[in-house]
């Protein structure tokens, strides 16, 4: 309760300066417009922006289930198999040096203006933070944990294939899921890029969509509405994320202090 107080206050504090800076600054509306022009935007076209707003929510999340998916298995593979590290590890590193704003018209023309290139788009920026989070994490485990297994093995199948799967299945993946929980995250807070960026470069729907074409007529009330729901779901998404992961690993507290 105490942090949607916090977080409440603090939006308030944010459209008070923002109010204030529209006043003293006198710029025109369709240059920045007030929080109260916004907020009659909103209202005013509420069934445009939800259902753009869903189509984009659908890409993000679809994004997020196939990146945060094929993350997770070339983790796990590259773990497992040194010499395919050592060869695809530089490319995946290179692959995600190359902007995204240059893969995504390539993307649109090869899947079309619908939603499978957004998905692509946000699987894209979403897998890298995954994977490398959590190969780190399968990477950096505990030296003793991995002895005291090596050792309760030894007398059955502490060298054979069987051996290593029950050392990364019952050490290693449970030892790296605190990071792959922090890549989770970042995944999360990046994952509208994606979505958005595609829909800019090529759609006929979305909140990318309905940003670019109101800042084609001018609606810069109606553009800056977009971006607030657009900015409203991500921050959701993200602190849904980090709820459920707090829940699902109970046994990694959060040791900073709460005040």
């Amino acid at each position: 309760m105490q942090a949607a107080v916090r977080a409440l206050i603090s939006f308030l504090i944010l459209l008070t300066g923002w109010q204030v800076l529209v006043l003293v600054t006198e710029v025109e509306p369709f240059i920045l417009p007030g929080p109260w022009l916004v907020l009659q935007s909103l209202a005013g076209h509420l069934e445009l922006i939800g259902r753009h707003a869903a189509i984009t929510l659908l890409e993000i999340v679809l994004g997020l289930v196939f990146g945060a998916g094929l993350g997770i298995l070339s983790a796990v593979c590259l773990s497992w198999f040194p010499n395919l590290r050592r060869w695809l590890l530089p490319l995946l590193v290179v692959m995600q040096a190359i902007p995204v704003f240059a893969l995504a018209p390539v993307l649109v023309l090869w899947l079309g203006y619908g939603l499978a290139s957004k998905v692509m788009m946000a699987s894209l920026i979403i897998f890298f933070p995954v994977a490398a989070a959590f190969l780190d994490g399968l990477r950096r485990t505990e030296p003793g944990w991995l002895d005291l297994a090596r050792t309760m093995t030894a007398g059955s199948t502490s060298g054979s294939h069987s051996g290593r799967w029950a050392i990364l299945r019952h050490v290693r993946i449970p030892a790296a899921l605190p990071a792959l929980a922090s890549g989770l995250r970042v995944a999360t807070a990046v994952a509208p890029i994606g979505a958005v960026v595609g829909e800019w470069v090529g759609s006929s729907a979305g909140l990318g969509y309905l940003m670019l074409h109101a800042n084609g007529r001018m609606q810069i009330d109606l553009l800056f509405a977009a971006l607030f729901v657009l900015a409203a779901m991500a921050v959701t998404i993200f602190f849904t994320m980090d709820w459920l992961l707090r829940r699902l690993l109970p046994w990694q507290p959060d040791s900073l202090p709460n005040d």
